[in-house]
Protein backbone atom coordinates (compact mmCIF):
# COMPACT_ATOMS: atom_id res chain seq x y z
CA UNK A 1 0.00 0.00 0.00
CA UNK A 2 1.11 3.43 -0.98
CA UNK A 3 1.28 6.12 1.32
CA UNK A 4 -0.91 8.21 -0.40
CA UNK A 5 -3.43 4.73 0.22
CA UNK A 6 -3.02 4.55 4.36
CA UNK A 7 -6.07 6.41 6.00
CA UNK A 8 -5.59 9.38 7.92
CA UNK A 9 -6.32 9.89 11.38
CA UNK A 10 -10.38 10.40 11.83
CA UNK A 11 -11.08 8.32 9.00
CA UNK A 12 -13.79 5.70 9.31
CA UNK A 13 -11.41 2.99 9.30
CA UNK A 14 -9.67 3.89 12.75
CA UNK A 15 -12.69 4.82 14.26
CA UNK A 16 -14.36 1.30 13.54
CA UNK A 17 -10.67 -0.27 15.36
CA UNK A 18 -12.49 1.66 18.45
CA UNK A 19 -15.96 0.49 18.74
CA UNK A 20 -15.37 -2.77 20.64
CA UNK A 21 -13.32 -0.91 23.37
CA UNK A 22 -15.90 1.85 23.16
CA UNK A 23 -18.83 -0.66 23.69
CA UNK A 24 -16.89 -2.48 26.54
CA UNK A 25 -16.12 1.06 28.42
CA UNK A 26 -20.01 2.51 27.84
CA UNK A 27 -21.11 -0.07 29.33
CA UNK A 28 -18.88 -0.10 32.32
CA UNK A 29 -19.38 3.88 32.41
CA UNK A 30 -23.08 3.34 32.59
CA UNK A 31 -22.94 1.07 35.10
CA UNK A 32 -20.30 3.19 37.48
CA UNK A 33 -22.95 5.94 36.83
CA UNK A 34 -25.69 4.06 37.96
CA UNK A 35 -24.31 3.07 40.87
CA UNK A 36 -23.77 6.44 41.91
CA UNK A 37 -27.00 7.10 41.34
CA UNK A 38 -28.34 4.60 43.26
CA UNK A 39 -26.01 5.78 46.48
CA UNK A 40 -27.89 9.09 46.20
CA UNK A 41 -30.88 7.62 46.74
CA UNK A 42 -29.65 5.51 49.32
CA UNK A 43 -28.19 8.42 51.28
CA UNK A 44 -31.90 9.77 51.23
CA UNK A 45 -33.23 6.76 52.16
CA UNK A 46 -30.79 6.31 55.12
CA UNK A 47 -31.36 10.37 56.09
CA UNK A 48 -35.03 9.87 56.38
CA UNK A 49 -34.46 6.24 58.56
CA UNK A 50 -31.97 8.03 60.63
CA UNK A 51 -34.78 10.64 61.05
CA UNK A 52 -37.27 8.38 62.35
CA UNK A 53 -35.24 6.38 64.63
CA UNK A 54 -34.26 9.37 66.74
CA UNK A 55 -37.60 10.52 66.72
CA UNK A 56 -39.31 7.46 67.78
CA UNK A 57 -35.69 7.16 70.18
CA UNK A 58 -36.68 10.40 71.91
CA UNK A 59 -40.10 9.88 72.18
CA UNK A 60 -41.85 11.70 75.39
CA UNK A 61 -43.83 10.07 77.23
CA UNK A 62 -42.86 6.53 76.86
CA UNK A 63 -45.20 3.72 75.37
CA UNK A 64 -46.21 0.81 76.57
CA UNK A 65 -44.81 -2.89 74.49
CA UNK A 66 -46.98 -3.08 71.96
CA UNK A 67 -49.30 -6.75 71.58
CA UNK A 68 -46.76 -9.72 70.89
CA UNK A 69 -49.03 -10.45 67.94
CA UNK A 70 -49.02 -7.14 66.65
CA UNK A 71 -45.24 -6.53 66.72
CA UNK A 72 -44.38 -4.73 63.45
CA UNK A 73 -40.75 -4.18 63.43
CA UNK A 74 -40.51 -1.42 60.38
CA UNK A 75 -42.70 0.00 62.27
CA UNK A 76 -41.63 -0.74 66.28
CA UNK A 77 -38.23 -0.64 66.38
CA UNK A 78 -36.35 1.82 68.11
CA UNK A 79 -39.67 2.84 69.46
CA UNK A 80 -39.08 4.26 73.16
CA UNK A 81 -40.78 1.89 75.39
CA UNK A 82 -41.63 1.51 79.16
CA UNK A 83 -42.40 -1.62 81.03
CA UNK A 84 -42.84 -2.84 84.74
CA UNK A 85 -42.09 -6.20 86.29
CA UNK A 86 -40.05 -8.54 88.23
CA UNK A 87 -36.42 -9.48 86.74
CA UNK A 88 -35.41 -12.66 86.31
CA UNK A 89 -31.60 -13.13 87.32
CA UNK A 90 -31.62 -16.89 87.50
CA UNK A 91 -32.27 -16.70 84.02
CA UNK A 92 -29.69 -13.82 82.66
CA UNK A 93 -27.57 -14.72 79.58
CA UNK A 94 -24.21 -13.01 79.22
CA UNK A 95 -23.52 -12.11 74.89
CA UNK A 96 -20.49 -11.41 73.84
CA UNK A 97 -19.70 -7.55 72.87
CA UNK A 98 -17.92 -4.77 72.88
CA UNK A 99 -18.53 -0.96 74.50
CA UNK A 100 -16.81 1.88 74.31
CA UNK A 101 -13.87 2.68 76.61
CA UNK A 102 -10.86 5.12 76.42
CA UNK A 103 -10.12 6.96 73.20
CA UNK A 104 -8.84 4.77 70.68
CA UNK A 105 -9.81 1.14 72.71
CA UNK A 106 -13.39 -0.62 72.74
CA UNK A 107 -13.86 -2.80 76.09
CA UNK A 108 -14.43 -6.26 75.40
CA UNK A 109 -17.39 -8.16 77.83
CA UNK A 110 -20.56 -9.17 77.85
CA UNK A 111 -24.59 -7.79 77.65
CA UNK A 112 -26.71 -8.88 80.32
CA UNK A 113 -29.86 -9.94 78.85
CA UNK A 114 -32.50 -10.40 81.65
CA UNK A 115 -35.91 -11.51 81.50
CA UNK A 116 -38.88 -9.17 83.20
CA UNK A 117 -41.44 -11.03 84.30
CA UNK A 118 -44.86 -8.97 84.33
CA UNK A 119 -47.83 -9.13 85.78
CA UNK A 120 -49.88 -10.88 83.26
CA UNK A 121 -47.27 -13.90 83.41
CA UNK A 122 -45.97 -12.33 79.72
CA UNK A 123 -42.24 -11.77 79.65
CA UNK A 124 -40.08 -9.70 77.59
CA UNK A 125 -35.86 -10.23 77.15
CA UNK A 126 -34.20 -6.59 78.70
CA UNK A 127 -30.76 -6.05 77.51
CA UNK A 128 -29.66 -4.55 81.06
CA UNK A 129 -26.64 -2.89 79.13
CA UNK A 130 -22.59 -4.13 79.28
CA UNK A 131 -20.63 -5.87 81.58
CA UNK A 132 -17.02 -5.92 81.39
CA UNK A 133 -15.44 -9.45 81.19
CA UNK A 134 -13.74 -9.50 84.88
CA UNK A 135 -17.59 -8.97 86.03
CA UNK A 136 -19.22 -11.44 84.10
CA UNK A 137 -20.29 -13.47 87.71
CA UNK A 138 -23.15 -12.11 88.98
CA UNK A 139 -21.82 -12.13 92.44
CA UNK A 140 -19.12 -10.08 91.27
CA UNK A 141 -21.99 -7.20 90.67
CA UNK A 142 -24.52 -8.42 93.22
CA UNK A 143 -26.20 -4.60 93.98
CA UNK A 144 -26.77 -4.24 90.40
CA UNK A 145 -28.86 -7.83 90.84
CA UNK A 146 -32.20 -5.36 91.22
CA UNK A 147 -34.99 -7.62 93.00
CA UNK A 148 -38.73 -6.60 93.15
CA UNK A 149 -40.83 -4.69 91.13
CA UNK A 150 -38.99 -2.33 88.91
CA UNK A 151 -39.52 -0.60 85.90
CA UNK A 152 -37.24 -0.43 82.34
CA UNK A 153 -37.09 2.37 80.01
CA UNK A 154 -35.76 1.38 76.33
CA UNK A 155 -36.26 0.86 72.71
CA UNK A 156 -37.45 -1.91 71.37
CA UNK A 157 -35.46 -4.38 69.45
CA UNK A 158 -35.75 -7.38 67.26
CA UNK A 159 -33.80 -10.62 66.97
CA UNK A 160 -30.03 -9.44 66.59
CA UNK A 161 -28.93 -10.99 62.73
CA UNK A 162 -25.56 -12.51 62.90
CA UNK A 163 -23.01 -11.37 60.22
CA UNK A 164 -20.76 -13.23 58.09
CA UNK A 165 -17.95 -12.35 60.83
CA UNK A 166 -19.60 -13.07 63.51
CA UNK A 167 -19.38 -16.58 65.38
CA UNK A 168 -22.30 -18.79 65.75
CA UNK A 169 -23.60 -18.90 69.24
CA UNK A 170 -23.56 -22.39 70.71
CA UNK A 171 -26.55 -22.85 73.49
CA UNK A 172 -25.28 -26.35 74.76
CA UNK A 173 -22.31 -23.79 76.05
CA UNK A 174 -23.80 -21.14 77.22
CA UNK A 175 -22.04 -18.98 74.58
CA UNK A 176 -23.39 -16.04 73.05
CA UNK A 177 -22.70 -14.40 70.64
CA UNK A 178 -25.89 -12.47 69.28
CA UNK A 179 -28.73 -11.52 70.79
CA UNK A 180 -31.07 -14.11 69.41
CA UNK A 181 -34.35 -14.12 70.96
CA UNK A 182 -36.22 -17.30 70.23
CA UNK A 183 -33.16 -19.15 71.07
CA UNK A 184 -32.63 -17.52 74.12
CA UNK A 185 -35.52 -18.17 75.42
CA UNK A 186 -35.76 -21.87 74.33
CA UNK A 187 -32.45 -22.59 76.11
CA UNK A 188 -33.74 -20.58 79.11
CA UNK A 189 -37.10 -22.53 78.84
CA UNK A 190 -39.19 -19.04 79.12
CA UNK A 191 -42.87 -18.87 78.10
CA UNK A 192 -44.82 -16.31 77.05
CA UNK A 193 -41.72 -14.49 75.32
CA UNK A 194 -42.22 -11.12 73.28
CA UNK A 195 -41.19 -11.59 70.13
CA UNK A 196 -38.72 -8.17 70.73
CA UNK A 197 -36.57 -7.48 73.74
CA UNK A 198 -36.15 -3.67 75.00
CA UNK A 199 -32.39 -1.99 74.78
CA UNK A 200 -32.34 -0.16 78.46
CA UNK A 201 -31.39 3.48 78.57
CA UNK A 202 -28.53 4.80 80.52
CA UNK A 203 -30.13 5.21 83.84
CA UNK A 204 -27.73 3.92 85.94
CA UNK A 205 -27.99 0.76 87.94
CA UNK A 206 -27.10 0.46 91.50
CA UNK A 207 -23.42 -0.35 91.79
CA UNK A 208 -22.85 0.96 88.32
CA UNK A 209 -23.46 -2.44 86.35
CA UNK A 210 -24.77 -3.40 83.74
CA UNK A 211 -24.22 -0.04 82.56
CA UNK A 212 -27.07 0.92 79.87
CA UNK A 213 -27.35 3.15 76.96
CA UNK A 214 -25.03 1.58 74.58
CA UNK A 215 -27.53 1.45 71.49
CA UNK A 216 -27.00 3.97 68.97
CA UNK A 217 -29.41 5.19 67.13
CA UNK A 218 -27.21 7.72 65.32
CA UNK A 219 -26.46 4.98 62.07
CA UNK A 220 -23.65 5.51 60.00
CA UNK A 221 -24.66 7.07 56.57
CA UNK A 222 -21.71 7.16 54.23
CA UNK A 223 -23.40 6.48 50.91
CA UNK A 224 -22.52 10.45 50.05
CA UNK A 225 -18.43 9.43 49.93
CA UNK A 226 -19.53 6.17 48.23
CA UNK A 227 -21.34 8.14 45.26
CA UNK A 228 -18.61 10.03 45.02
CA UNK A 229 -15.90 7.23 45.13
CA UNK A 230 -18.30 5.71 41.61
CA UNK A 231 -18.48 9.13 39.77
CA UNK A 232 -14.76 9.42 40.71
CA UNK A 233 -14.09 6.26 39.17
CA UNK A 234 -16.57 6.82 36.32
CA UNK A 235 -14.60 10.23 35.58
CA UNK A 236 -11.15 8.42 35.48
CA UNK A 237 -12.69 5.64 32.71
CA UNK A 238 -13.43 8.86 30.95
CA UNK A 239 -10.04 9.68 31.13
CA UNK A 240 -8.29 6.30 30.48
CA UNK A 241 -10.59 5.88 27.42
CA UNK A 242 -9.77 8.92 26.02
CA UNK A 243 -6.06 9.04 26.10
CA UNK A 244 -6.67 5.43 24.70
CA UNK A 245 -8.49 6.05 21.74
CA UNK A 246 -6.35 9.23 21.00
CA UNK A 247 -3.27 6.82 20.98
CA UNK A 248 -5.47 4.32 18.86
CA UNK A 249 -6.55 6.63 16.46
CA UNK A 250 -2.80 8.12 15.63
CA UNK A 251 -1.41 4.93 15.31
CA UNK A 252 -0.56 4.02 11.45
CA UNK A 253 -2.47 1.31 9.50
CA UNK A 254 -0.88 -1.91 8.55
CA UNK A 255 -0.87 -3.05 5.29
CA UNK A 256 0.59 -6.53 3.29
Amino acid sequence: MSPSAIPAAGTPARWRRLLAPGLAAGLCLAILLGLGVWQLARKGEKEALIARIIERSRAEPPAAPPPFAAWNPPADEFRRVRASGVFRHDKETLVHGLAPGEPGRALQGFYVLTPLQRADGTTILVNRGFVPTELRNPRDRAAGQVAGETAVTGMLRGSEARTLFVPESDPARDTWFTRDIPAIGAARGLSGLAPYLIEADATPNPGGWPRGGQLRVDLPNNHLQYAFTWFGIAGCLIAVFGAFAWRRLQEPETGP
